[in-house]
């Protein structure tokens, strides 16, 4: 005998397009349009979304989490994403009443969908990895915003280079990613729908293959056994393309709380931060702080800073120390090789034994008393 379960009463249940019903532990979208009720299963294909909680786009219900389509009535995917469906059920209204008859009148289907490239990450020393002899990775990731179509000096940017340039002096194996030239969409809070609404990779990723963050997760997830980030200091903190990257990082720490599954395993992390106003330790906090929690390391004196502070509002001059001083550009090679070294140290490779030197803040200090 049919099994109907009574999931309201008719006039109220027709005052909302797109809702979520249960019988026992089923979740049904119900969907309410032109005078007809229909039902489809509240679950998502994609990664379990919530379709009950959804909306209506013409016949197909729109995921809550990551836009998914899918008819109101057949449960069929929209046309062009293969055959993707998920179960319909039989409604009808008697007494006022709306059922909703227990089994599913088609079954779920997911079309197979080859994996995105990232899900495919390797590790060195890993299957399919570079060995332990082979050179070390360092990636430089700049976050100052200028206009790459009218290029102009950068304090930090300029900073990176002669960090990359020490990088590719040692033999390790270089990129350089200025976050200006990529296009890449901000983070759309997909977590504060659920956790599990974070996906890995980042579900604008997924959806968007014109948005360029691929790159930087490619280059920080995959490739870099070392990585350098440079930012200015604005208002206090670092650069607003710094933040737009770092929140599309979720996903990556996102993994570990939900997954349990740490990404960015035995990552070495230097810091070049330069500004006309000092806020330096503040913005190196911070950095160090989201860094730490994606599991990255850091070598001993693991940023080098430069500001000429509150009252140097004379950019121009600014620039020109940067630009001319020597000291903060062996900082920069000397931050490398800091990293360098803690990165073998974790790899299990041996470094070598001279002297590294600090570089950065006392460096800097001499430089403004022979300028003096």
């Amino acid at each position: 005998m049919a099994l109907w379960h009574d999931v309201g009463a008719a006039d109220e249940l027709a005052r909302i397009p797109v809702q979520q019903v249960m019988f026992g532990s089923t979740k049904v979208a119900l969907i309410h349009k032109d005078g007809v009720f229909s039902a489809i299963s509240g679950v998502c294909n994609h990664v379990g979304g919530p379709l009950g909680q959804g909306r209506l786009d013409g016949d197909y219900v729109v995921c809550p989490w990551h836009h998914w389509k899918f008819h109101r009535s057949t449960g069929e995917g929209e046309p062009g994403y293969g055959d993707d469906r998920v179960p319909a059920y039989d409604v009808k209204v008697e007494g006022g009443r709306v059922l909703v008859l227990a089994e599913a009148r088609t079954p779920r289907q997911k079309s197979p969908h080859p994996p995105h490239p990232l899900t495919q990450l390797t590790v060195r020393g890993g299957p399919g990895g570079p060995t332990l002899a082979e050179p070390l990775r360092v990636v430089g990731i700049s976050t100052t915003n200028m206009d790459p179509a009218y290029p102009r000096y950068s304090t930090s940017d300029d900073l990176l280079t002669s960090a990359l340039a020490r990088a590719t002096a040692t033999g390790a194996q270089t990129r350089h990613i200025r976050l200006a030239e990529l296009r890449f969409r901000a983070c759309e809070g997909y977590y504060s729908l659920s956790k599990h609404a974070c996906t890995w990779p980042c579900s604008i990723t997924q959806m968007d293959p014109d948005d360029q963050m691929e790159r930087v997760y490619d280059a920080l997830v995959g490739w870099a056994d070392v990585f350098i980030v440079a930012t200015p200091i604005r208002w206090g903190q670092a650069s607003s393309l710094y933040y737009k990257m770092v929140e599309r990082m979720n996903c990556v720490q996102n993994q570990e709380t939900v997954a349990d599954r740490v990404l960015m395993h035995k990552k070495v992390v230097g810091l070049i931060v330069t500004g006309g106003q000092d806020n330096v330790q503040a913005v190196v906090g911070q950095m160090m702080t989201f860094f730490g929690e994606l599991g990255c390391q850091f070598p001993p004196f693991p940023f080098i800073a430069h500001s000429r502070g509150w009252s140097a509002e004379d950019m121009e001059n600014n620039t020109r120390f940067v630009r001319r001083s020597r000291d903060l550009h062996e900082g920069a090679a000397a931050l490398v090789d800091r990293c360098i070294e803690t990165s073998r140290a974790l790899l299990g490779v041996t470094p070598p034994t001279e002297r590294r030197a600090r570089g950065g803040r006392k460096a800097h200090e001499l430089d403004v008393r022979a300028q003096i």
